[in-house]
């Protein structure tokens, strides 16, 4: 068990490192100096020295790289040079001192993911904390819509194979799987949020903190989560349906099934204890899948629904080239798919006792 952890964990590392590496590469070839973008309208020649001396853009990219892996890595080394970008600053990291040897002192420390160019100053770590978590609302309730109604369904249209309850759910899934999430997003919104209004009293945007009409106090608006839910969730749904059912009639033709029968057992009882356990591997692959990339997928729902996410902040950051905020978003994303994929390992093995931990 312990040797499995510290193998997955290796791969997370250089899965991160390469996700990392690609990322920084690929925005920092874009064009615009970001010294400029930070400055905007108030540049000029000895500010922008400043800024680049500060942040680093004066160096070369290779360095640049090596300064922005040192930012990023727990244990990193800083030089006591004042003035010098890797130099300690409180303001930049949360470090706790290990050892000095010269001019370099070694810290543990939270990863530092930078600054905003367009937030004065924020923190990329401030503007995750304060979209991510609507983002993870949104995708645990979009999940839980697809598992509950997925799981359902799908045994439904086990149970009834090829009569017309199951040729409509079949239907059903297929449209579901079919269209496009900011088609969904747009017809639901439109739909529910202003055609029918007075009768469903939703909203066509909204997130899931809103001002009061004072403008005083933050109060949260569950409603305004529905509609997004429900949109993020369709796609996954029309897979459980699809992965629950396949799966569940592959398990009904087992030996162990048929015995179940002959014992007199109900279909209740052998769907409860028997088959659902043993049918629900490739319905955690998706699940697991889809979870990790709702975090990123949501960008378009939560765009339109204007829903305050993480989703929405890499849609706002991309047009104004915000990079730190982007590549700190992506990062977090690829973290978040890593976890996701080991946690749901060790779930296979609770699954099915016949898989092993290599």
């Amino acid at each position: 068990m312990l040797r499995y952890l510290l193998n997955k964990i290796t791969y997370a590392f250089l899965t991160l490192f390469g996700v990392v590496t690609v990322i920084f590469f690929l925005f920092n070839v874009l064009p615009g100096d970001p010294a400029q973008m930070m400055l905007g309208q108030n540049e000029d020649s000895e500010q922008l020295a400043l800024v680049k001396q500060k942040y680093g853009f004066d160096k070369p990219i290779s360095t640049q790289y090596l300064y922005y892996l040192n930012d990023l890595l727990p244990i990193s080394f800083h030089s006591n040079t004042k003035n010098d970008y890797t130099s300690l600053d409180s303001q930049k990291y949360s470090f706790s001192k290990l050892f000095s040897i010269g001019n370099t002192t070694t810290v543990l420390k939270f990863p530092y993911l930078r600054e905003s160019f367009t937030k004065q100053g924020k923190r990329v770590t401030e503007v995750l904390g304060e979209t991510l978590p609507n983002t993870f609302v949104l995708a645990v309730s979009a999940i839980l819509i697809a598992i509950l109604l997925g799981i359902v369904l799908g045994i439904i249209s086990a149970l009834y194979k090829d009569m017309w309850l199951d040729k409509v759910i079949q239907v059903v899934s297929t449209l579901g799987m079919s269209v496009p999430s900011f088609f969904s997003a747009i017809l639901f919104a439109w739909l529910f949020g202003f055609v029918l209004h007075k009768y469903t009293n939703l909203e066509m945007t909204g997130s899931l903190y809103e001002l009061d009409d004072f403008g005083e106090a933050m109060h949260i608006k569950w409603k305004n989560l529905i509609l997004p839910a429900v949109v993020l969730g369709i796609r996954p749904l029309a897979v459980v349906i699809q992965l629950m059912r396949n799966s569940l009639l592959e398990v009904f033709n087992q030996d162990y099934i048929r015995t179940a029968r002959a014992k007199g057992l109900s279909e209740f009882q052998i769907i409860k204890n028997h088959a659902i356990k043993n049918a629900m591997n490739p319905v955690v692959t998706a699940i697991s899948g889809w979870f990790a990339s709702m975090l990123a997928g949501a960008v378009f729902v939560e765009y339109i629904f204007g829903w305050n996410g993480l989703g929405k902040e890499i849609v706002n950051s991309l047009n104004t080239l915000d990079l730190p905020v982007i590549m700190g978003s992506v990062l977090v994303i690829a973290t978040m798919f890593v976890m996701i994929n080991i946690f749901v390992d060790l779930i296979y093995v609770w699954l099915d006792p016949k898989v092993k931990l290599s």
